[in-house]
């Protein structure tokens, strides 16, 4: 399997398998710290109705009939291909939040992947680009959503980020 994580600094997994950051709209991971500092899996059983993972590992659900989107990416640069799964999978949550189904979008951690996924959403939704980072950090964790890379990609907009990478392909 090719790697598409990049090594964390301080090593240390959220305090929560995942957070809401609006109504019906969560951010999690595989994995999470609990409170007496244990390094814990996530399994998702049938808690959301869609499940969008940018990072997989068997054995971490969600059940048979949960929808599950799954598109790998890694935690670094993407390609216009891997940009233009974000932007769909990105729709895909805002389908289902007007449908009131409960979606949760998970990485490895819930920090940038799934930040990112999520932060493209809100945007749809309404949100301002620091609005939405500033729920992201707020709501899940300070580390989310650090990766400068995507940043600059919501900065300039996934249509013209997307572009512009497939240009350097």
């Amino acid at each position: 399997m090719a790697r598409t994580r990049q090594r964390d600094r301080d090593g240390r997994e959220p305090g929560a398998p995942w957070d809401e950051v609006v109504p019906g709209l969560w951010i999690g991971g595989h994995y999470w710290t609990d409170p007496a500092g244990e390094l814990r899996p996530v399994v998702v059983e049938a808690e959301f109705d869609l499940v969008v993972s940018l990072y997989v590992r068997p054995g971490h659900g969600p059940d048979g009939g949960v929808e599950h989107l799954v598109a790998e990416l890694p935690d670094a640069p993407l390609t216009a291909d891997q940009i233009g799964a974000v932007q769909r999978l990105a729709e895909a949550v805002v389908r289902a939040l007007a449908e009131e189904r409960t979606v949760l979008v998970r990485c490895h951690s819930g920090h940038n992947r799934s930040g990112l996924v999520v932060a493209q959403a809100l945007l749809s939704l309404g949100h301002d680009r620091e609005e939405a980072v500033r729920l992201l950090r707020q709501r899940r964790s300070p580390r989310a959503l650090t990766n400068e890379t995507f940043q600059d990609y919501l900065r300039s907009g996934l249509d013209i980020a997307r572009l512009l990478t497939g240009l350097h392909g």
